[in-house]
């Protein structure tokens, strides 16, 4: 039996851990990298995809450096048949459809029991997509155009999906620059265009449209 080859990008060593082990009970799968950044997992599928092999990557959203989201779309521009599970705990309604429309094969929140994560993974594995009732919702929402006043978010940046979130938890210019990398200046900047867009006109007013989406 030919087993799965997984590739775990997490930068949270328990993490990686607790999926290790849960795996290790699959026989038709096998770990055969680690990654605890976007810049090594991207040397890490080129070395594997040249050499052992590779079936599918399961790839954290909130990682040092270059995020997620980021890795996910030079993954998609590098190797576009590679499928690509994210991996999160942000609620599956803040970005689920965001990582599905940027080429994902599934997304599955972290806390998702363990026949759902291998479950995930064989699809994924098979060439299928992964999707759970909740996302499923938030994609016929989407595309339905029932979303609302969900739009505005509809046309954010990924950067700034970003610091949306994070002001919409109370952070201030000066943390969140200091989270993502960025001078203040440029969060400022970034705020400004997520207020336009909104239709909000301060961070109160975008903490409570985030509430009322469910986003927080």
């Amino acid at each position: 039996m030919q087993r799965i080859q997984l590739l775990i990008c997490d930068d949270h060593r328990i993490v990686r851990e607790g999926l290790k082990q849960l795996l290790a009970d699959a026989a038709d799968m096998v770990v055969v990298a680690e990654a605890t950044s976007g810049t090594e997992v991207l040397e890490q599928v080129q070395a594997l995809l040249a050499g052992a092999g590779l079936d599918v990557v399961l790839l954290d959203i909130a990682l040092p450096g270059r995020d997620g989201l980021d890795v996910l779309q030079q993954l998609r521009r590098d190797h576009p048949a590679l499928p690509v599970l994210m991996l999160s705990t942000y609620p599956e309604k803040q970005y689920a459809v965001r990582c599905l429309k940027l080429g994902a094969s599934g997304y599955l929140n972290k806390s998702a029991d363990a026949d759902d994560m291998l479950a995930a993974i064989r699809k994924v594995a098979a060439g299928g997509v992964f999707v759970t009732p909740l996302t499923a919702e938030a994609l016929a929402t989407a595309v339905g155009g029932r979303a609302g006043s969900a739009m505005g978010l509809q046309a954010l940046s990924h950067r700034e999906h970003q610091v949306f979130s994070l002001l919409a938890t109370g952070q201030s210019v000066s943390e969140i620059g200091a989270q993502l990398g960025l001078a203040p200046n440029t969060v400022s900047t970034y705020r400004a265009r997520i207020l336009e867009k909104t239709g909000t006109k301060n961070d109160v007013e975008l903490a409570l449209y985030a509430q009322q989406l469910g986003k927080r």
